[in-house]
């Protein structure tokens, strides 16, 4: 009996080794099926296009894809004025357009780099990968003009240039520019709308056909407002002009912006509009405010410069750059940036959206009610086609520039050649 028992047992145990030793086996050859599933799902994630996030790119394809643009400026970028508002925009595109990167140098000028052209700077920002490259001033024509010819492979825009016009473009080279002659008689008529007697000072940069038409154009604003709105006599309004002798103060090379603010005010002029880069005209303004005298000013360049005085701001027309470098970038991108000589006016329907126009005005807390209705209204007209550019005028020698009724074209603008009849100031450089 127990020889049968031994033997009945020794068969179960074998038996359940036999079975352990099958699900072993069995559990060991099911092993390989699970990974090759799992190894599959990532190489399909990764290849197809609609799930980028499975993907595990290195950081060098993202880089060399990033469209870099570079800007000269002729100010530092927190001037409250016109390279501000070059670098605000700049920094605004960068932010709104993807993958894209925006590298500058500024300051360069005699005073804060002296010796030091904008061919080289350029260089620094080709080295950096800039693949277009803006230049700010006026003061920059030469220099962006050799820039382009020693990189050919670099698109360039020059603001404020006129060398498509002259023909003297390498083929990577365009200009373009904001018309703020607009921006510059609406602040001539709030200048004219405000002053107690017709009264107003201009205060210039240096002398050129720019800067010229920028203060024909606030005369012809003031004198319009002054005789078709107030109805007073045009000879009663005085309109002088004083150039600094360059875009803002250069200690013992300009004259002092401050001086000249302060010497008009002690003169009797009641309302500063400045044409200069910087905001001495309304700081000043603000500190007489401040100090019991009823005196103006309208800044310029920069959409927040009444915040240096906003007591004393009449206004202030600024140039908006965020269309302008929107629709490069995108051109030079995509490959259908063309060299164009480009001259933008304001979007009418909003002078002052952020995307759509060039050119702007902001009323500022100075203006009276009634005078900021004023001021609609001639926005508006000009919106509908007021033209100031309309003869008959005449140069500050008593030539004639327009003959009555002819309107002046592009060129004619753009090359100013004098102050007008009527202004007081120097017309060219001694």
């Amino acid at each position: 009996m127990k020889q049968q028992m031994d033997n009945g047992l020794k068969t179960r145990v074998l038996i359940l080794v036999v079975a352990m030793l099958s699900l072993i086996i069995s559990a060991c050859g099911a092993q390989p099926s699970a990974p090759a599933e799992a190894t599959t799902a990532p190489v399909e994630a990764t290849a197809a296009p609609e799930e980028p996030a499975a993907a595990e790119p290195t950081s060098a394809p993202a880089d060399a894809e990033k469209f870099v643009f570079g800007m000269v400026l002729v100010g530092p970028i927190n001037d409250g004025g016109w390279s501000q508002a070059h670098y605000d925009a700049a920094k605004y595109v960068e932010a709104n357009t993807p993958n894209s990167e925006f590298v500058y140098v500024d300051k360069v000028n005699p005073a804060d780099r002296p010796n030091i052209k904008v061919e080289q700077v350029v260089d620094e920002l080709v080295a950096k990968g800039a693949k277009l490259v803006i230049t700010n001033s006026d003061d920059f024509k030469d220099g962006t003009r050799e820039a382009a010819k020693a990189h050919p492979d670099v698109t360039f825009v020059h603001i404020s240039g006129d060398d498509v016009v002259t023909g003297k473009a390498p083929a990577n080279l365009g200009n373009e520019m904001g018309r703020m002659e607009y921006g510059k008689m609406i602040a001539g008529c709030a200048a004219a709308l405000q002053s107690a007697d017709g009264k107003i000072a201009f205060v210039g940069p240096l002398i050129n056909d720019e800067t010229r038409r920028l203060a024909d154009s606030a005369y012809l604003g003031a004198k319009y407002c002054w005789t078709k709105v107030r109805g007073a006599d045009a000879a009663a309004l005085k309109f002088n002009v004083t150039w600094i002798g360059f875009w803002f103060n250069i200690p013992g090379v300009t004259l002092d912006p401050t001086k000249v603010v302060n010497d008009a005010f002690t003169e009797g002029y009641d309302v500063i509009i400045s044409g200069i880069d910087t905001p001495e005209a309304i700081v000043e303004a603000g500190k007489a405010q401040a100090a019991g005298k009823k005196v103006y000013a309208l800044p310029y360049d920069y959409k927040d410069a009444c915040a240096k005085g906003e007591a004393a701001c009449l206004g202030v027309p600024y140039f908006n750059w965020v269309p302008t470098y929107s629709k490069l970038i995108a051109d030079v991108k995509g490959g259908t940036w063309k060299q164009a000589w480009i001259w933008n006016a304001p979007d009418w329907k909003d002078i002052n959206n952020v995307t759509t126009s060039p050119v702007g005005f902001i009323k500022g807390a100075a203006l009276t009610a009634e005078n900021a209705t004023k001021l609609d209204s001639f926005i508006a007209e000009l919106a509908g086609g007021l033209n100031l550019w309309t003869g008959p005028i005449n140069l500050q020698d008593g030539t004639s520039y327009l003959a009555d009724g002819l309107v002046a074209d592009d060129k004619q603008v753009w090359y100013m050649p004098q102050l007008l009849e009527g202004m007081e100031g120097q017309s060219a450089s001694k």
